[in-house]
């Protein structure tokens, strides 16, 4: 019986794993075995084993560094947004009103994120906000093609990723914990730190990382809001294996990237055990 069980487990999870294996394990093979490569005199890839291409990723610094600042930056400023809206959405809106409202967060993403980053260049360009803030004499103020451009529409952009793990974790909240910690005279900042924000961290944690991950390879945003002045590794991917025809070293930086994210994916894990040993403690008390 225990053979035939394993049998059929197998038999079900091969067509994922063969999924997984196609789409996911063997082009990152590819990638890996380019990356130790070369350019080839016409451009594209020359087989080869050399660390050269790893050598040189200090050459994509900028690229980098940009995306590794505003990343971060970018997730902390959407969950600082995020979570007061699935907070009030989640506790304070009537069921009535929660349906409607919740449509309007996934309404931007209706439409091509292209359009909305060029409403945003419209928005910071000379004629937006610069112009409103000269009628109040701050002059010559550049907005559009800046870092905080870019901020601004990866912000906007990925938002509403970020409110919905974290209204579903709210929404789940018991509130019979809230109500006695009223009872027990415990202040209502002082429930929020202790009940209400250990009982989402999940949803703040799955957000965060959902919003991060596709940050670190956000290239259309940079590229239509910065200007070509702001790049991330996304733009440098591009650029080296649609421009410059350079292969090997975009695999290389594209490994890096990858690197990056399974650090960051193992750090995501630790916390998620370590904030679901204290939800569960929260419920038992």
């Amino acid at each position: 019986m225990a053979m035939t069980q394993s049998r059929a487990r197998a038999l079900l999870l091969t067509p994922a794993a063969l999924w997984y294996a196609a789409m996911l394990l063997l082009p990152l093979a590819v990638v890996l075995i380019f990356s130790f490569g070369e350019r080839s005199a016409i451009g594209g890839y020359a087989p080869g084993f050399t660390f050269e291409q790893y050598a040189n990723l200090p050459a994509r610094f900028a690229a980098f560094r940009n995306t590794l600042t505003l990343a971060p930056v970018g997730t902390i400023a959407a969950l600082l947004i995020a979570y007061p809206l699935a907070y009030f959405l989640a506790v304070k809106v009537s069921p009535k009103w929660k349906t409607m409202l919740l449509v309007l967060v996934i309404v931007p993403f209706w439409t091509s994120i292209l359009i909305r980053s060029y409403a945003w260049i419209f928005l910071l360009g000379g004629k937006g906000i610069p112009a409103l803030l000269e009628t109040v004499g701050l002059d010559d103020v550049r907005l559009l093609n800046t870092p905080f451009a870019v901020l601004v529409g990866i912000v906007y952009g990925y938002l509403p990723l970020m409110v919905f793990p974290i209204y579903v974790a709210l929404e789940k909240l018991d509130k019979r914990l809230l109500e006695a910690a009223a009872d027990l005279g415990t202040p209502p900042w002082r429930a929020f730190l202790q009940i209400t924000l250990p009982l989402s961290m999940p949803g703040v944690l799955t957000g965060s990382m959902l919003v991060f991950i596709l940050l670190m390879g956000e290239f259309l945003i940079p590229a239509i809001l910065g200007g070509g002045k702001v790049f991330f590794v996304g733009n440098a991917l591009v650029d080296l294996f649609l421009q410059s025809r350079n292969w090997a070293f975009g695999s290389a930086v594209a490994v890096a990237l990858v690197v990056i994210m399974l650090i960051t994916v193992g750090i995501y894990t630790r916390l998620v055990k370590r904030f679901g040993a204290s939800r569960d403690d929260v419920g038992l008390m």
